[in-house]
């Protein structure tokens, strides 16, 4: 099987979104660096790529800790976060694939 060649988008994404892709690109909805709307579907790894140096800039501002955001960044982090595991969970997934290798 061959690897897609672009990103299939947040909500076309395997897992309920649980992915590192989805959730990436939920962290540039936190940061503002994508508007909410913007899915990346269609985006090439590259741009994925860029996307992701952004937000890890972001992220070493504040320790890459929820805890350290400013309240309007974390508010905003809990508030996507929250629906995006809220929708994981109906579409099936539990976590059990990112604590399978916990022992």
């Amino acid at each position: 099987m061959t690897r897609p060649s672009t990103y299939v988008g947040v909500q076309n994404e395997i897992n309920g979104g649980m992915t590192p892709i989805a959730k990436l690109v939920r962290d540039a909805w936190v940061f503002e660096i994508l508007p909410e709307e913007e899915t990346c579907e269609g985006w090439d790894l590259g741009r994925v790529n860029l996307l992701l140096d952004e937000v890890n800039r972001e992220w070493d501002k504040y320790g890459c800790l929820v805890s350290r955001l400013p309240v309007a960044l974390a508010e905003r982090h809990n508030r996507i976060h929250s629906a995006a595991i809220e929708h994981a969970r109906a579409a099936g997934w539990s976590g059990e694939s990112e604590t399978s290798d916990e022992g």
